[in-house]
């Protein structure tokens, strides 16, 4: 059943209604929000080192183990420990140690794991440079989504750009959700992934307006769709294209997120493929179920558009009722003819007898 299903998809025999469906899609997308803001506030997001600051010991120890590594760190007096495995070995982040505590870790460190003092590498990184590194993200998200709205608005029009922009802005809280919830940290990586994420979607959104714009430039006052109708058509043609692109993308980066961090231990390459994985997945189903249907709601709202609706609807239902009101013609059977409003019924030997 699924192969025939996917046949039919890959031929371009199935026509979902994405926007008919609107209520539904708005009410999942409202779902999603309202959980992935409650997770932003209740629990907050897991901010790295590069962001807080705090102090950053790297060394060198094969055998040992994720909870011998944050055991030996905790019982030397440390909160805050993220212990993670690296291709130099292991980087474990602190909140921020003072000079003696930093000192009596290192001896625990190399005393647990038979390796000396000095191997045991600190990286102090300052607050007020954390600080600098969210500012530059903020700055480059807000240029990024400014640049967005000035493209669209140019190259379609400004319904286009703030349907785009909501869908964005939708992929990027349910992301930053997902990291709230499942307390991934984040950092300078992370921010890369939710940009290139921000990229996709965009892409993603394009594609699928520049089609609804080809198709639904043909649409005058003769038309036989409205332009909901000429838009769920134009995402149908596109939906396909939309699916392979993101199977094709999301191979990759889910071969890193599953795979790379549990058996090769990726370490931070996991911050940035989960932004990655989730922000396609959910870049896809907001470029088709909430930025189309954003779309044709704004745009159903123009005269033009309202205009074509109004003359289908009457042209459908002036035709069911011409159909009602007009008279049955007397067939071979029997039947009735009006007779100045009034209804006489008429018999084949009625018929005769005229006749004779």
């Amino acid at each position: 059943m699924m192969s025939g299903i996917a046949r039919r998809l890959y031929r371009g025999e199935v026509n979902v209604d994405f926007v008919g469906r609107q209520k539904l899609w708005y009410s999942l997308s409202g779902i999603l929000l309202v959980i992935s803001i409650a997770g932003l506030v209740f629990n907050g997001l897991n901010l790295g080192v590069e962001f807080k600051g705090g102090s950053v010991f790297s060394f060198k120890a094969p055998t040992a183990t994720i909870e011998q590594v944050r055991g030996t760190f905790t019982e030397s007096g440390a909160h805050q420990v993220i212990a993670q495995t690296t291709n130099n070995g292991w980087r474990v982040t602190t909140e921020t140690l003072p000079a003696e505590q930093v000192t009596a870790t290192q001896k625990a460190v190399a005393n647990e794991f038979g390796i000396r003092q000095n191997d045991v590498t600190l990286q102090v990184i300052g607050g007020s440079w954390g600080g600098q590194v969210a500012n530059k993200a903020v700055i480059g998200l807000i240029v990024f989504m400014l640049a967005i709205i000035l493209y669209l608005t140019m190259a379609f029009e400004w319904k286009m750009a703030l349907a785009a922009v909501v869908a964005l802005l939708h992929d990027l809280v349910i992301t930053a959700g997902v990291y709230a919830w499942s307390g991934f940290e984040v950092t300078p990586s992370t921010v890369l992934g939710f940009l290139t994420i921000l990229g996709y979607s965009l892409y993603d959104a394009v594609v699928v307006f520049d089609m609804i714009k080809e198709v639904t430039a043909k649409l005058g006052t003769t038309s036989k769709m409205t332009y909901t109708e000429a838009a769920n058509n134009a995402l149908n043609h596109t939906l396909i294209r939309s699916l392979n692109t993101t199977l094709v993308a999301i191979l990759p980066v889910a071969a890193i997120l599953f795979i790379g961090t549990t058996l090769f231990g990726a370490g931070t390459l996991k911050d940035l493929s989960l932004s990655l994985f989730v922000g396609m997945l959910v870049g896809t189903y907001s470029s088709l179920c909430v930025a189309t249907p954003l779309l044709v709601t704004l745009k159903e709202r123009e005269p033009r558009y309202q205009a074509i609706a109004r003359r289908l609807s009457s042209h459908g239902g002036s035709g069911v009722k011409a159909a009602t009101r007009q008279p049955v013609a007397a067939g071979a059977g029997g039947g009735a003819t009006a007779t100045g409003g009034a209804t006489r019924t008429v018999t084949p030997s009625a018929d005769k007898r005229k006749k004779r």
